[in-house]
């Protein structure tokens, strides 16, 4: 095998994604361009620590570890960091699977020296069998996928998408892990954005550094039906509201919303004005769809406010932790 060797890590937390999970480690062991090995890491969680040890117990490119850090998806990552031993490392989500080529789009990304990060396209599989009428793409970031408004093929971005991400290992020796405070803690307040302030990190500390999205690289993940509904999409675009505060806080708010900043003047609108006319022509879900964009809008920016607050009264931390000798880059607010 010609190119990077890539390690694979999976963060899990409960066994009521079992299937899900089986289903994603044998989609990277079927990758044309084979893994170096899977990491499972386990968030504080021994009994399915326990299951999943037993099913690979004879399986050697597949390890179980347990979550060295806090309880929560960025510990949890930094976990497998620290194991990995590829040149590159990738994250898949535990309830998504990769097509058969996603590896070796990531691995051709890294063919020049200063790229340093690469993500791919996450499409959704609605546990009902289709989007919602009301959901807008825009917001397909809401349950952990390609949105409508992010650049097609392959191109430089600010920062990839956690669920579906590799970046090269030296990376992380340059900037440290991803931040814990931020991220997801299992099936709490769904806080998001580590991936976006770890690359904000990155860049500072090498601004010669290169990050690409490459579109070929695709992943299919699956969204719970609880998910499809309105009141999970009013909690998250809130949470991503508080995250993205305290990344704004901590990077300045010029790095932290430049990507947003076009998001919400251009493509936003352009989706209000896609969905009235919709309704205009009768088409169902039209109305819907331009209300859920507004409301998003709204309830992401009372989030930014809150955590703004919460940020300035030093009640809002985070920390990045190094990773194997990597230096302690300490972060946060306060």
């Amino acid at each position: 095998m010609s190119g990077p060797g890539i390690s694979v890590v999976i963060c899990v937390y409960t066994e009521d994604r079992w299937e899900d999970i089986l289903a994603a480690v044998a989609s990277v062991r079927a990758q044309a361009y084979p893994a170096l090995e899977t990491l499972l890491v386990v968030d504080h969680n021994q009994a399915l620590r326990d299951r999943l040890a037993k099913e690979y117990k004879e399986t050697p490119d597949v390890r179980v570890l347990a979550n060295a850090g806090p309880r929560g998806l960025s510990a949890g990552r930094n976990t497998g960091i620290a194991a990995s031993r590829g040149e590159v490392v990738a994250f898949l989500d535990d309830d998504a699977v990769a097509e058969r080529d996603w590896l070796g789009h990531f691995a051709a990304g890294y063919d020049d020296p200063r790229v340093m990060a690469v993500g791919g396209r996450t499409e959704p599989i609605w546990a009902s069998g289709r989007r919602p009428g009301w959901f807008p793409e825009e917001f397909d970031w809401v349950v952990g996928c390609t949105y409508r408004g992010l650049p097609g093929g392959r191109t430089n971005v600010r920062n990839v998408l956690g669920g579906n991400a590799s970046f090269r290992r030296t990376a992380f020796d340059v900037a440290g892990g991803f931040a814990t405070g931020i991220g997801r803690d299992g099936d709490r307040l769904p806080l998001g954005c580590e991936e976006t302030e770890l690359c904000i990190r990155l860049t500072r500390a090498r601004p010669d550094a290169v990050l690409l999205i490459d579109d070929r690289a695709i992943i299919h993940h699956r969204v719970p039906g609880p998910r499809e509904r309105f009141r999970y999409f009013r909690t998250r675009t809130y949470a991503e509201g508080l995250s993205k505060a305290l990344v704004a806080r901590s990077v300045g708010a010029d790095k932290g919303l430049e990507s947003e900043r076009r998001y919400t003047t251009r493509v936003l609108p352009a989706g209000v004005a896609r969905g009235l006319r919709d309704a205009l022509l009768a088409r169902p879900g039209g109305a819907g769809r331009a209300g859920a964009i507004v409301a998003g809008v709204l309830t992401a920016a009372g989030g930014y406010v809150v955590g703004s607050v919460r940020a300035r009264r030093g009640g809002a931390t985070y920390a990045v932790a190094g990773i194997e000798g990597s230096p302690d880059t300490g972060g946060g607010t306060g």
